[in-house]
């Protein structure tokens, strides 16, 4: 005959493990679920809009966090909501911040502050520099001018112009897929110091 004590003794060990199961799983949930919401979220590229830099189907990982506690910045490979369909996310670079005032000439993009300087940009990521000249369209307060690296087939501001600031959602952090390249900040560009002198805006 099997001894009570022994018996109770199991049954308690059972009780504990089960609630260590849950214990375990409530802990996940509540670092999990707000991470997922206000931290980092998965992202898969659809389409060719930004080859070379990121792939149709690369696997991004977006920091969400950054936009809450900064503004955008150029260069940056931003996620954001379609303003046509706030339903679909989109990728692109941000180009223009407010008050920038955004000139495409034969392929070559100058930005010019609202301070009247001027950002030459170099763009090694764009391959294709034959697409539309754009002369002299500013940025509006509390929106963005994004365009795709690969400008040919892209959709973007210099179709429907203006992204409101709060569509933004986040930044490409980390490309987690493919696994060959794999890549922190993919794409993320650091343009040239603004240079020191002020120039016309005309």
């Amino acid at each position: 005959m099997e001894n009570p004590q022994k018996m109770s003794d199991i049954k308690i060990k059972k009780k504990d493990s089960i609630w260590d199961i849950i214990k375990f799983m409530l802990l996940a949930f509540i670092i999990v679920i707000p991470i997922r919401m206000f931290i980092a979220q998965p992202f898969l590229v659809n389409g060719r809009s930004m080859d070379p830099t990121l792939k149709n189907h690369d696997y991004l990982i977006v920091d969400e966090l950054s936009y809450h506690i900064r503004e955008p910045k150029r260069g940056e490979v931003i996620i954001f909501r379609f303003p046509g369909n706030t339903k679909e996310h989109f990728v692109k670079r941000l180009i223009g911040i407010p008050g920038d005032t955004i000139r495409i000439i034969d392929g070559t993009v100058t930005v010019i502050t609202k301070d009247g300087k001027r950002v030459l940009l170099e763009e090694p990521y764009v391959k294709n520099h034959s697409y539309e000249s754009l002369v002299d369209i500013v940025v509006p307060d509390g929106q963005l001018f994004v365009m795709g690296d690969n400008r040919s087939e892209s959709y973007d501001s210099r179709m429907w112009r203006f992204l409101p600031r709060d569509l933004a959602t986040g930044r490409a952090l980390v490309r987690l897929y493919p696994f060959n390249n794999i890549d922190y900040l993919p794409g993320q560009h650091i343009y040239a110091e603004i240079n020191n002198t002020n120039i016309n805006n005309n």
